[in-house]
Parts: C-alpha cells; sequence; structure tokens
C-alpha cells in the first residue's frame, strides 16, 4: 500500500476527473454525487452554489481508483470520475456513488424519490465526512429517503469490514495533524428490511474523513499507517458492492 501511495500525487489535477458526462464502458467508475441545496460554502462558476460536497476532490477519487485498480482485479477507471445529481438517470448505470458532508446536505423531493429508487434497485451509498451533531441533518435527510429505516451501529465483525482486507480495527485514532483529532470513528450501515443480515444498502463513516486520507496520500501529511487504513476500508467497500 505504502508503494502504490508513494506514487499517486504525480497524477494531472482535473482532466475527465469530476464529468458531467462520461462514455459508458463497464468499467468502475467513481461517481460524486452533487447536491444543488444547503448551508455554507460558494464556489465560482461552472459549479456555484454550495460546495461541500466537493471536498478533497480531485486527489482523493484519483489515487482510490488508481489503488483499486493496481491492487485489486477490479477494472477500476483511473483516466476520470463524474459528478451527477441525484436525480440525473444515469446513476443507476453505476453501482456505488459516495456522497460527502450529509450535515449540510439537503435534497429536493424528486432528488430523495430518485435515491430510494437507486438503493432499492442495487445501489451502495457511501457517505463521508461528518461529525457530531451533523448526524442530526443526516439522519432526517436519510429519512426521506427511507422513511421506515434506521441506522444500525457497525463493528468490525460484519462482511464488508474484511472483503479484501481483512480489519480487526476499524475505530483506528486520527493522528494530530487531523481535524478530527481525538474524535472516535463510527460505522452505521442502512439495511434492507433493517435487517443487519440482510442487503447493506449504505454506510456511513461518521467522526471521520476517510476522503482526507485518500486526498493526502503520498504527501507524507498523515502518517502512513493511518492512511493504509482509510485505503482498506475504500476498498473493501468498492469489492463488497460490486459482490452484493
Amino acid at each position: 500500500m505504502l508503494l502504490v501511495s508513494s506514487t499517486l500525487s504525480a497524477q494531472p489535477r482535473f482532466g475527465n476527473w469530476g464529468q458531467r458526462e462520461l462514455s459508458y464502458d463497464g468499467q468502475v467508475t467513481f461517481v460524486r454525487l452533487r447536491w444543488r441545496t444547503g448551508s455554507f460554502g460558494t464556489l465560482r462558476p461552472p459549479f456555484g452554489g454550495v460546495n461541500f460536497w466537493m471536498h478533497e476532490f480531485p486527489r482523493a477519487e484519483q489515487n482510490l481508483m488508481t489503488t483499486l485498480g493496481q491492487v485489486t482485479e477490479v477494472d477500476a477507471r483511473t483516466d476520470g470520475s463524474l459528478i451527477l445529481t441525484l436525480d440525473d438517470a444515469r446513476l443507476f448505470k453505476y453501482p456505488i456513488a459516495l456522497l460527502w458532508e450529509p450535515g449540510y446536505w439537503m435534497m429536493t423531493d424528486r432528488e430523495a424519490q430518485r435515491l430510494r429508487e437507486y438503493l432499492l434497485k442495487g445501489g451502495f451509498l457511501i457517505v463521508n465526512d461528518f461529525e457530531l451533531d451533523q448526524w442530526d441533518n443526516f439522519e432526517a435527510q436519510m429519512k426521506r429517503v427511507m422513511p421506515g429505516g434506521r441506522w444500525i451501529k457497525m463493528d468490525p465483525s460484519h462482511p464488508v469490514f474484511g472483503s479484501l482486507f481483512k480489519l480487526e480495527r476499524i475505530d483506528f485514532p486520527h493522528p494530530p495533524n487531523h481535524h478530527l483529532y481525538g474524535f472516535s470513528p463510527e460505522y452505521f450501515g442502512l439495511f434492507e428490511d433493517n435487517d443487519p443480515q440482510g442487503r447493506l444498502l449504505a454506510i456511513a463513516n461518521y467522526n471521520t474523513n476517510l476522503a482526507e486520507y485518500w486526498q493526502m496520500a503520498g504527501t507524507g501529511f498523515f502518517p502512513i499507517d493511518s492512511g493504509n487504513e482509510a485505503f482498506k476500508l475504500g476498498i473493501n467497500y468498492f469489492l463488497y458492492a460490486l459482490t452484493h
């Protein structure tokens, strides 16, 4: 993992990363979800509006997909990624989607309906980068998606944490230079029919920010061990979603 991570920072900064449309060729593509209503954060056109969903772009996806392609047999797309809204019909071509900063996220009714359809048709949602009382807004938004759904705290015994790399500890501590230092990561699953033995529809990474580790890989900013654990989690999530 160290050898892989040390080569990542040489990649082009943008290129095809973060496109709103890419030719569909069956490769596993990184999909970042863009939300258009919420609070805080502005960015110049062409994106405009709230932009917390853009944190760690584009190095997080570049580095994770490069590593996924190098350490697994997954046909990972390493030359570009997508940014899609929740009501974009193209989302249904891609089995995995990632959502940032749900503490500030809001949806239209149409987007909530489409996300529900995506999850029930087999899509897998990875939620990242929120902490403390930001959970309240996240839970309220997801109640609009799955009104009867409830988030269940997960432990290392769940198969999602051992798809490739066996993680003995999932609450690995943040280093002192991480903005969430002192927080203990927790992981919550949304399961079909609220059955922990059933299909996992979504996983929420709470009190942590895995993508920050992906973003900073190869820079020496974070300790290698912490970054490696974050990459292992990300790769395990992708493999689990692709095989379930």
